[in-house]
């Protein structure tokens, strides 16, 4: 949760640094120059970018969303919960088995599925425990890298996205020349190569940090799904049958131990 919190922090703070940079730079060019010609920064950065940029704007919308809710649940506390593992080993070490099976059925983290997965396969020995650990562990981490895939989605679009509405503007523009049969007023091709230059900005925006965000939460599920099975493993450690050594292996019958003395071997009287 503390995570969270700073995460939740440090985009209030970037988003009002991004509100209050061309505030103070509009409330610099208004102490020079006359109302007339005073920047106004939306009409650049999103009205000039036409259906292009608001759409890009909504993949921003939705990335910061994704971003919020992958940050929520994947975490250790809801894949490899410290309490419910303690409380886990606890039972299986105490041999409450039922009561085992019971309370990771109820977990709903991903520790708890992969050993409750597991304890059921008990009666059919330790082998298949560990294959439906495996089996359930590959399921969980596989559904969290589709969930993550969006943000890759995303920002491999948002780069594509930019560049057609870059494409569309110079196509504007050189539209513009041709039909006023020479080269047309600046703000003719200002307007023009507005559409081209913002719809690149959105799409680099918006692709950065969802990429970004892709690999982060990408590493920590392989950080999270290696630390889930390691602490499966120790929780179930305690069916894992013991391999008797040579030492404590019996002799073969018939076949008569290597210390005893041969009838060649017996001293005569």
């Amino acid at each position: 949760m503390l995570r969270v919190v700073r995460f939740a922090a440090v985009m209030v703070v970037v988003v009002g640094l991004l509100c209050a940079v061309p505030a103070f730079a509009q409330g610099e060019a208004a102490a020079d120059a006359p109302p007339a010609v005073q920047v106004k920064y939306f009409d650049f950065f999103v009205v000039k970018g036409g259906i292009i940029a608001y759409l890009l704007i909504t993949l921003s919308v939705v990335m910061i969303a994704l971003t919020i809710e992958h940050a929520l649940s994947i975490r250790r506390a809801t894949i490899v919960p410290p309490e419910a593992a303690r409380r886990t080993k606890a039972l299986i070490d105490e041999r409450k088995y039922l009561e085992a099976v019971r309370f990771t059925a109820e977990d709903p983290s991903m520790l708890g599925c992969v050993v409750n997965a597991s304890l059921l396969e008990a009666p059919n020995g330790f082998a298949a425990m560990q294959r439906a650990l495996e089996e359930t562990l590959d399921d969980r981490s596989s559904r969290l890298y589709r969930k993550i895939e969006y943000l890759n989605i995303i920002g491999a679009v948002s780069p594509m996205v930019g560049l057609f509405g870059t494409v569309f503007g110079m196509i504007l523009l050189f539209a513009a020349i041709h039909a006023a049969d020479s080269f047309p007023r600046a703000q003719v091709v200002a307007d023009r190569v507005s559409i081209a230059l913002v719809a690149t900005f959105w799409g680099l925006a918006v692709a950065i940090p969802s990429l970004s965000m892709y690999a982060v939460f990408r590493n920590r599920i392989e950080v999270m799904s290696s630390e889930c099975a390691l602490t499966a493993h120790n929780i179930l450690s305690v069916f894992k049958p013991t391999t008797p050594t040579m030492a404590a292996r019996p002799p073969a019958a018939g076949r008569a131990p290597a210390t005893a003395p041969t009838t060649a071997e017996t001293p005569h009287a």
